[in-house]
């Protein structure tokens, strides 16, 4: 006879489960290796396997060893220790009561998830999920973390493992654990019905940089974005976007060139960018040039925005044909080591509900993808995509963080124009070799900063010194070219022609010592004397050693007159690099830190160009 279901969920004439050991098991990076961890075991039910993210978006980024045991006799199933059945008498009444973060695109799937699970009494051993679910933008929650300070909660899901990258990679910051991805959205261009028409829709694709060039041309759409620094959205699209151009000659000056345009049209986040497209029907409303007729924009978003929009305000999505980026909205313990047993265990329940059935209706409900394998033709549709846009191509490699953050300096430096002198040691030793190359530190410095000068506009302002004992007189520092916007001219030559002639002459001084403190110490108060409201002022200096000259100040004298000079309502950054293996990375971040700015150590000259990008982003978040 057939058991007869009971009403919380559990079977007559079944014997109790056998119950497998518990293990805990946690991801290092997106291999999938997993360690097997002692404090929480994870909850009955909890599963999930490996798969390769570029063929299927909710990859998992934790291998679970299952307690789940299915006894299947005579077409009966047997019941499982937890998960979604309870053995107590009331669930409720032990409820463990979770706060997840979520960003406001996912939010509203989670929370359905959520009422769900309350509606079905699901329970984690026993314990019913009380989950509430809090709309946040991952930047904001980023920077909580970054600051360390306890978190108010157990779980987040931002929009993109970037975010969780930049925490994890500060050991200063709360703990995060991500646990597994729930759903994926690629990233395309938006385009309001008369604009997309205009550019072939559906039938002509793109790559990315054709898309931005057919939009970015005075007589032709308006394109808009969401800030890179706050929108994975944007993030991403910019990273793909300066990697294309970067292959193509002058690559560099393009990408800045491009990114100043698309700065011009920057809403702060993925809600407000939506807010700037057309009111009405004809997608142009004249006279109101703030107004975007393109966007770049998740599926997802597009998704929402058409299934709540009049039919002739829907939009058309371009999907470009060298890769739309993904999004892929990873789930994420926030300080775990916190978390009780129930908590953590919970949270983990909750995750694998929306790996089942209901959880992945609920999700493509949304407009989330689950599995880009099998593309969901009705979320497609829905998002404005049709063939023949390529929208079931596999998602191309996720960018690297040092890509990133490339992307991100270029952004920051290319918005607010900068006011940024640098300051390059030339003592005896930058005429070593490079390890491994021919080619002196002084040869690969000058290359590299020659680079870093190309990603610069006609706004921004560089000078250059160079320094090494007694340089000029009883100095122990030059200017070579007195900091000045690139754009402007004397006589035939601008700006930026005479930086890249002073930086090509750069040698090294037979015999010359480091005279770094001295130097350190006039060219700040050159720096902060000199001051430019509205930019992004900054000092720069590459160094390969400590300081050498007997006769400068000492360093306690340094750290004290920097901190005097240094002004947070006027803040001037210092960014040392410590050039070379020998180098002394310690020092400069000593040095640097006094003026609330960084110190960095590159093994090969080579690494100066991301590094000087990476620190102005860094100083420019803060600032």
């Amino acid at each position: 006879m057939r058991d007869r279901p009971l009403g919380d969920g559990r079977r007559t004439g079944v014997p109790p489960p056998r119950v497998l050991p518990y293990v805990r098991l946690t991801a290092h990076g997106s291999t999938g290796r997993a360690t097997v961890m002692g404090r929480h075991s994870l909850p009955d039910g909890y599963g999930a396997g490996g798969v390769d993210p570029r063929t299927r978006a909710r990859r998992r980024t934790v291998a679970i060893a299952t307690a789940l045991v299915l006894t299947v006799a005579a077409g009966t199933a047997a019941a499982v220790r937890g998960g979604l059945l309870s053995f107590g008498s009331s669930c409720q009444d032990h409820a463990v009561r979770l706060k997840i973060a979520a960003s406001p695109d996912v939010a509203p799937a989670l929370r359905a998830a959520a009422d769900e699970a309350r509606r079905k009494n699901i329970t984690s051993d026993g314990h019913c999920l009380d989950i509430h679910v809090t709309a946040r933008d991952a930047y904001q929650v980023t920077e909580s973390l970054l600051s360390g300070r306890k978190s108010d909660i157990q779980a987040w899901v931002p929009d993109a493992d970037l975010w969780v990258r930049r925490v994890t990679a500060d050991a200063r910051a709360t703990q995060v654990t991500q646990a597994g991805n729930i759903a994926s959205s690629p990233v395309g261009m938006a385009v309001v019905p008369t604009a997309a028409k205009s550019l072939g829709w559906p039938d002509k694709t793109y790559t990315w940089t054709e898309l931005a060039g057919a939009t970015l041309r005075e007589d032709r759409p308006k394109l808009g974005t969401a800030d890179p620094s706050r929108s994975a959205t944007g993030l991403l699209a910019l990273t793909r976007l300066t990697g294309a151009t970067a292959k193509v000659k002058e690559g560099d000056t393009r990408t800045a060139a491009m990114a100043k345009a698309l700065s011009q049209r920057t809403a702060d986040s993925d809600s407000q960018v939506l807010e700037t497209l057309p009111r009405d029907s004809s997608g142009t409303e004249q006279g109101d040039p703030k107004r975007n007729q393109a966007l770049i924009l998740s599926e997802q978003a597009a998704f929402t925005h058409n299934t709540s929009a009049d039919s002739d305000l829907k939009l058309d999505l371009f999907y470009p044909k060298d890769g739309s980026p993904r999004l892929d909205y990873p789930f994420t313990l926030v300080d775990q080591p916190r978390l009780s047993t129930d908590e953590s265990r919970a949270a983990l329940r909750f995750m694998t509900l929306l790996e089942q059935p209901k959880g992945t209706r609920i999700l493509q409900k949304h407009g989330f993808r689950i599995d880009d394998e099998d593309v969901s033709a009705t979320v497609v549709t829905a998002a404005g995509g049709r063939s023949p846009q390529p929208y079931e191509e596999p998602a191309p490699e996720p960018a690297s963080e040092k890509t990133l953050q490339e992307s991100l300096g270029t952004w920051t430096i290319t918005v607010q124009s900068a006011r940024i002198t640098t300051v390059v040691d030339i003592s005896a030793s930058m005429s070593e070799a490079v390890p491994g190359s021919s080619r002196s530190r002084m040869d690969v410095t000058k290359a590299s900063l020659l680079q870093t000068l190309t990603t610069f506009t006609p706004d921004d302002e560089i000078g250059l010194w160079n320094f090494s004992a007694k340089l000029d007189g009883d100095k122990d520092y030059r200017v070579l070219v007195p900091t000045g916007r690139l754009g402007d001219r004397g006589g035939r030559d601008t700006q930026r022609d005479r930086l890249s002639a002073a930086f090509s002459a750069l040698e090294p001084v037979r015999g010359g010592a480091t005279g770094l403190y001295d130097t350190t110490l006039a060219a700040y108060k050159a720096a902060t004397a000199s001051y430019v409201k509205g930019k992004f002022n900054a000092l720069v200096i590459l160094t390969d050693g400590v300081n050498e000259d007997p006769g400068s100040i000492s360093r306690s004298t340094l750290l004290t007159q920097l901190r005097k000079l240094a002004d947070p309502r006027h803040p001037v950054p210092l960014i040392m690099i410590a050039v070379g293996p020998e180098a002394h990375r310690q020092e400069a971040e000593r040095i640097a830190g006094a003026t609330g700015g960084s110190g960095h150590q590159v093994d090969s000259p080579a690494q100066i160009h991301s590094v000087i990008l990476k620190a102005i982003m860094e100083a420019g978040n803060q600032s």
